[in-house]
């Protein structure tokens, strides 16, 4: 006070409310400070003050957050923000507190803020959907920042720009340095190399490693060995299997396994080739094995094929109808972890030793489920980075180009691409023809490219129409020399409830399709035959099984073109860009991301370029991916990939039989607990898993009565979620757990009924009294502990009563017996006292 004396302040008052009176401070004296010292703290009644006086801000200023929580519990519908907190350093935390003040419409002066700081303001996108915030996590990425990787950025900066004035300075070189000759040439080779570097990064393939020798292995308990009759295959596989101590079973169908648990089915119905009598698009074999999966069988299922697979040069013939089976069961492993066993590729000749790798495989070899048995040994299949290869030529072409569902987005952007690379006239089908959306539209954009176009309705499906249009296009002197595939049907289901009609139209489509334009160019010299393949068909996706059989069919058509001499190329596609903001969103948080479609092209001219058979291009994030794909069990399949083994080394999945002691505990937890607690344990773990599997930050953004489809889930999200719970509950549950059970207290309350069935309260109740009878008749041994007895039984009865008066309809009154079986308990005890005279 003594510096204060004789200044003159022009800043304006500012209210005070004492926490010795609780109301605004008129004065300061002597004695209200020896009243503030002595006297109670009045923190409450000040609070109300200012909330009457209409203050719904509170900011603490002081060390900790102390009075910020009694006024969060106290007060409601205000805010209290405290600008210091013990478990932050200082900085944070007052920056959090001016954050958080700003977003309850205190107003921020943000230029002083950040005066000093360098920060700018910067535009935000424009989706108003996005739920987490827009700017960059620090990454720790181990590496030390140096001055040099600063100056290389604007060295780069500079180039792109090309910016000569701008590089002269970077380099402390002359302004007038022959630089602008050099600029463009070093923009195009960054570009170039950025480029390529991308490309890189999205390119996989297929590859077969080969297994130590394994142990002689011991089989115990009953397989059921499924088969056609008549198959000498099944013979030799029963052979290998009693050898090693199964008791083998042999049907023909699923529905004839023997009473009592299964150690292991054995399938070789996949092998069978022919078409399907009432779906001719399907093989018989493949109708066969998702009827199979469909049955939910309890035990590991193993799909065995011969030639569904080549892991060599030297195996030229692969059968794209047993490849089909290989995509489906990568789809029932997804779909149905709990009992998938795995796929086995058998050799020409099941020879003693090649039975005995067959047994060690099934009796179970570090988790490999797609493997091939071969005379040489075991080999199992991996996807691993594929880098660019030597490029024999740049890829052109000439005449014309026939391209299927050219007149779909993937076909424009390939009939431009066409057009660009040497094609004079394309050829685009699909079966709507000219009639579909947009058409015109595309005509006239391909025909200012210099092109001649010519749509025509023709579907692939059918052979001998295909026929007619390449016949009529050789005689009018345009012979086709570029075919590229793009024809598809995309319908999604889950194995146990995909129909053979919905199986027979993704199959017609793209699979049949395929074969149709494998046998009309058998005999013809192209320059490319391009397979629009999926990587569902390389590493599988939930409720896609029929799209990755057909696409496991074009990969195999390619293989054997190329056995055959024909040129042919298929690329397993990640999304591209282009399906809609929303689909992309959600593919980008599952770990797939939607490639520029002017990239993905490039990436298709270099694989033709370097002459290639088969790749998996797809912009993939493994550290989305990995999570979901494996939540159920291990993967191994795609540990070929570094970034991906890294990821699993570093928090490895544990398979589901693995987490009994998971279902155990959760068990015990529920066991000591009422009703209404259980189903709050459960929802909260739902919650916690939809959190998880849509990305969120924790449970408290979901919803538990919001429904799963309003949430964001689809059918891959769907498979992800049953098996994390899988994981949890240590039951089977369906693929379709969110569809039968549409919100997260629905489906807790399903996991409950499973877990703890409800029990009949009822028999409960009379069999407790039943087991009271005697204990009473023993306890009333005087006069005092049988009136206590009595009058507790009373009580009981008085408020059983109560419930009935709450729900009884009032209505006449009957005879005698309606009266007896109306009457309360008091009601009944004056009966009895009259009765007996007690």
């Amino acid at each position: 006070r003594t510096i204060l004396e004789g200044l003159t302040f022009s800043a304006p008052r500012i209210p005070v409310v004492s926490n010795l009176t609780g109301e605004l401070v008129e004065e300061y004296s002597p004695e209200y400070w020896v009243r503030h010292v002595r006297e109670a703290v009045r923190f409450h009644d000040g609070v109300q003050t200012l909330t009457g006086r209409g203050v719904t801000r509170f900011v603490e200023l002081g060390p900790g957050g102390v009075l910020s929580a009694m006024i969060d519990g106290a007060v409601e519908d205000v805010v209290a923000i405290p600008t210091l907190r013990k478990d932050r350093d200082e900085p944070t935390a007052f920056m959090t507190a001016v954050a958080t003040a700003h977003t309850y419409g205190v107003e921020v002066d943000w230029e002083a803020v950040f005066a000093g700081t360098g920060a700018r303001r910067i535009d935000l996108p424009t989706y108003a959907f996005q739920h987490k915030w827009y700017w960059l996590e620090g990454v720790d990425t181990g590496e030390v920042s140096t001055p040099v990787s600063a100056v290389d950025a604007e060295f780069w900066a500079a180039v792109e720009r090309q910016d000569p004035e701008l590089l002269a300075r970077t380099l402390d070189v002359a302004a007038d340095a022959p630089l602008n000759g050099v600029l463009p040439v070093l923009a195009e080779w960054r570009r170039r190399r950025t480029e390529e570097s991308t490309l890189d990064s999205w390119r996989y393939r297929v590859v077969w490693e080969p297994r130590p020798e394994p142990v002689a292995p011991s089989l115990n308990g009953t397989w059921l060995l499924l088969a056609e009759a008549g198959d000498p295959v099944a013979d030799d596989v029963a052979h290998a299997l009693r050898a090693h101590g199964a008791d083998v079973v042999t049907a023909t169908k699923p529905q004839e396994r023997p009473d009592g648990p299964l150690s292991g089915v054995v399938s070789l119905l996949g092998m069978a080739e022919d078409p399907h009598p009432e779906h001719p698009a399907i093989p018989s074999g493949v109708a066969a094995t998702v009827a199979l999966v469909a049955e939910g069988i309890d035990a590991p299922l193993w799909l065995l094929t011969k030639g569904g697979v080549a892991v060599g040069a030297a195996e030229e013939l692969v059968s794209p109808a047993q490849a089909q089976v290989w995509a489906v069961g990568r789809v029932a492993a997804l779909e149905h972890a709990e009992r998938w066993g795995g796929l086995v590729d058998l050799p020409a000749t099941l020879d003693a030793r090649a039975g005995s790798r067959l047994a060690a495989v099934l009796a179970g070899l570090d988790d490999e489920d797609q493997v091939a048995v071969r005379s040489s040994g075991v080999y199992v299949r991996r996807i691993v980075p594929a880098p660019r290869g030597e490029v024999a030529t740049e890829w052109t072409t000439s005449g014309t180009a026939l391209v299927t569902g050219g007149t779909g987005a993937l076909g424009a952007h390939v009939a431009r691409w066409l057009a660009r690379n040497g094609a004079e006239h394309l050829v685009l089908t699909s079966r709507s023809g000219s009639t579909a959306k947009g058409v015109p539209e595309l005509v006239a954009e391909l025909e200012a490219l210099g092109v001649t176009v010519s749509v025509e309705a023709c579907d692939v499906a059918d052979r001998d129409a295909l026929a007619r249009l390449v016949a009529a296009l050789d005689a009018a002197g345009r012979p086709v020399r570029s075919v590229v595939h793009c024809a598809g049907v995309l319908r999604l289901s889950a194995i146990v409830d995909l129909s053979l009609d919905e199986f027979a139209e993704v199959a017609g489509a793209k699979a049949l399709g395929a074969t149709n334009l494998d046998a009309v160019f058998a005999d013809r010299e192209l320059d490319a035959f391009v397979l629009f393949s999926s990587v569902a068909g390389v590493w599988g996706s939930g409720w896609h099984a029929a799209y990755a059989a057909a696409n496991a069919h074009l990969d195999a058509v390619a293989l054997r073109r190329r056995a055959a001499g024909l040129t042919a190329t298929a690329i397993g596609w990640g999304p591209w860009a282009g399906g809609g903001m929303a689909a992309e969103d959600e593919l980008r948080r599952r770990g797939l991301h939607s490639m520029d479609p002017e990239s993905a092209l490039a990436a298709l001219q270099r694989a033709l370029g370097e002459g290639l058979d088969t790749l998996a291009v797809a912009e993939m994030d493994w550290e989305r991916f990995i999570p979901g794909f494996t939540s159920a069990r291990r993967r191994p399949l795609l540990e070929g990939i570094p970034e991906v083994a890294r990821i699993v080394a570093a928090a490895p999945q544990k398979a589901v039989d693995a987490d009994a002691g998971s279902a155990d505990a959760l068990r015990a937890e529920l066991a000591g607990l009422p009703d209404l607690e259980q189903r709050r344990v459960l929802t909260q773990l739902v919650c916690r898993r939809v959190a998880e599997v849509l990305g969120h930050a924790s449970a408290a953004a979901v919803e538990p009565e919001q429904a799963f489809s309003d949430l964001g889930f689809d059918s891959l999200t769907s498979v992800e979620l049953r098996n994390r719970l899988l994981a949890d509950t240590g039951m089977r549950l369906p693929a379709t757990l969110v569809f039968d059970y549409p919100t997260p207290v629905a489906l807790a309350a399903h996991l409950l009924d499973r877990i703890a069935p409800t029990e009949d309260v009822a028999a409960t109740v009379l069999a407790d009294l039943d087991a009271l009878r005697p204990k009473l008749t023993s306890a009333a041994t005087d006069e005092l502990t049988r009136m206590e007895i009595e009058l507790r039984l009373r009580d009981l009865l008085a408020a059983l009563d109560t419930e009935q008066q709450a729900t009884r309809s009032a209505g006449p009154r009957g005879g005698d017996d309606e009266d007896l079986e109306s009457a309360t308990a008091e009601e009944l005890f004056d009966v009895l006292d009259k009765q007996f005279g007690s």
